[in-house]
């Protein structure tokens, strides 16, 4: 005879209950028990380092902005790939079948890192001004 599986899911049904009722019980009780008032034009302007705002609020970034941050991104990420490779290298020295490859393997991987950053270099796309 199968036995029901609802029971190992109420905890995520309470869960789920919990994260809709939340939002929805805050906004309702905002309105209900919040100052109703006339609310004047200077009370509902941004706020920007005690400036008056003039003009539009964003601005257009150049292109160069979003590929420095990409290639941040990038190469930040291939790092964060290098601590867990640190935290084994260790234990993995210990097997000599392993020894080896766990070095060549990282090896390749900071060839093809460096490649890339040698590929950005060229193409001047650390350089911000041009």
């Amino acid at each position: 005879m199968e036995k029901s599986q609802f029971p190992q899911y109420i905890a995520v049904l309470m869960l789920l209950a919990l994260s809709l009722a939340a939002p929805f019980g805050m906004i309702l009780l905002s309105t209900v028990l919040g100052k109703r008032g006339a609310r004047s034009k200077i009370k509902d302007t941004a706020y920007e380092c005690g400036m008056i705002p003039i003009g539009e609020g964003s601005t257009r970034l150049s292109i160069r902005f979003y590929l420095v941050a990409m290639l941040f991104i990038l190469f930040d990420i291939e790092v964060v790939f290098m601590y867990p490779w640190s935290v084994v290298y260790k234990s993995m020295l210990q097997d000599p079948a392993t020894r080896n490859l766990i070095l060549g393997s990282m090896l390749s991987f900071l060839c093809i890192l460096f490649a890339g950053y040698i590929y950005a270099v060229k193409k001047k796309a650390f350089d911000w001004k041009s």
